[in-house]
């Protein structure tokens, strides 16, 4: 059985659109955002076309943008059930949401 080429996913930020977003195969990706105060960000939903589902892009695109949020010193509301799950899992992403920290 061949084993299958990892896809590249390269995440960008789109201010206009309050959108992170990764174009991959013709087919764009995205996680829609809206201020939420200074340095603050509401990450509300995250989409990924059913072509290319199951292959990671939306862990790719969420890990993206919290990079990118730490790197500008924001934080984020997590709205977004995926974002929410996907802290749940990289609690080394804990210090970027807004507020007081989740109860374990």
């Amino acid at each position: 059985m061949p084993e299958e080429t990892p896809i590249e996913v390269t995440v960008q930020r789109d201010d206009q659109r309050e959108q992170y977003f990764a174009e991959v195969a013709g087919q764009r990706a995205h996680l829609d955002f809206k201020p939420a105060g200074p340095g603050v960000l509401d990450f509300r939903h995250t989409e990924v076309p059913p072509e290319l589902r199951g292959h990671g892009i939306a862990e790719r695109l969420v890990r993206g943008a919290l990079d990118d949020a730490r790197r500008r010193g924001d934080h984020v509301i997590p709205t977004c059930p995926f974002v929410r799950r996907f802290l749940a899992r990289h609690p080394d992403y804990g210090d970027l949401v807004a507020g007081p920290p989740a109860p374990r």
